[in-house]
């Protein structure tokens, strides 16, 4: 977002150059350049600019169980009260790593990456169902991750 509040203005080469690192994000930045029509140094500086200015992150991306972490689930969970106050408590628990307010039958959706089911078992009980203003939670543990892309392009 922009200063003013409204989603930032991208040109048609700084999506191309976000479209070049969805599709690989260890593309050189001269590789980039050659792709969109820059420099290198040029490149650069505008990834900075979308970096800085929070359009993209530029990130490594996991694979849970070759790390150890074996459980993964999406929890929903209804609230009393704040939810932002709530999904701020949630967001700083180190297991969580997606937070997200919605609308319907949960208030927040909560990713969970951990290591088994006792973590989990702790992690619903001390950390998530203790925060004053949880009512109840309701724990969709995944089998299997089928399809994961980061790769959607620009508009």
């Amino acid at each position: 977002m922009s200063a003013n509040g409204k989603p930032m203005q991208l040109d048609a080469v700084s999506k191309a150059i976000i479209e070049q690192l969805q599709s690989d994000g260890r593309r050189s930045y001269a590789e980039i350049g050659k792709a969109v029509g820059l420099s290198e140094a040029a490149v650069r500086q505008r990834v900075q600019k979308l970096t800085d200015s929070g359009v993209m992150q530029v990130v490594a991306v996991t694979d849970p169980m070759q790390l150890g972490f074996y459980r993964q689930a999406m929890i929903g969970i209804r609230v009393t009260g704040d939810t932002t106050a709530i999904a701020d408590r949630l967001a700083r628990v180190a297991a969580i790593d997606y937070v997200v307010l919605t609308a319907g039958t949960f208030d927040i959706l909560a990713e969970i990456v951990c290591e088994n089911d006792e973590d989990l078992i702790n992690l619903l009980n001390k950390e998530i169902r203790s925060i004053p203003g949880v009512q109840s939670t309701e724990t969709f543990v995944y089998l299997k991750l089928q399809k994961q892309f980061y790769n959607w392009g620009t508009r």
